[in-house]
């Protein structure tokens, strides 16, 4: 499930929190450090606006590893399709344009889904297996 939040007119489609601590382990049992996340414990990460939109997107972690910055995502199956893909490929390029990558983070049941995604729209990312 899924929960989206206001925050000052941003809108937020926040993962599932089981996901996202499962996500926040998984990044620091990997070595990334200066990690933000969206999650109590964190600072926010920057927000990223793409012209011709109003609302802008938010990663759902970022962090370093090995001197280069990388985005995270919880890739689950969501209401809003076109805002993922699109989310995806903005921090994909983001990544790409600092030396890092994208990884996204995907739960039992969401995998397939991710890497259909990614296929079927070039988006240049990791999918992970999220346990």
């Amino acid at each position: 499930m899924r929960i989206a939040i206001v925050l000052s007119k941003i809108f937020i489609l926040m993962p599932d929190q089981d996901y996202l601590e499962k996500a926040l382990t998984w990044v620091q049992q990997k070595g990334f450090f200066n990690i933000k996340a969206v999650h109590d414990d964190f600072e926010t990460p920057s927000k990223f606006t793409k012209m011709g939109e109003e609302e802008p997107y938010i990663p759902n972690i970022t962090g370093f590893l090995r001197g280069s910055k990388h985005y995270v995502e919880v890739a689950t199956k969501s209401e809003n399709e076109d805002r993922t893909i699109s989310k995806w490929k903005l921090l994909s390029m983001v990544a790409a344009n600092k030396g890092g990558k994208l990884y996204l983070l995907a739960p039992r049941g969401h995998k397939s889904f991710t890497q259909q995604l990614v296929k079927d729209h070039q988006i240049t990312a990791k999918v992970i297996y999220l346990q």
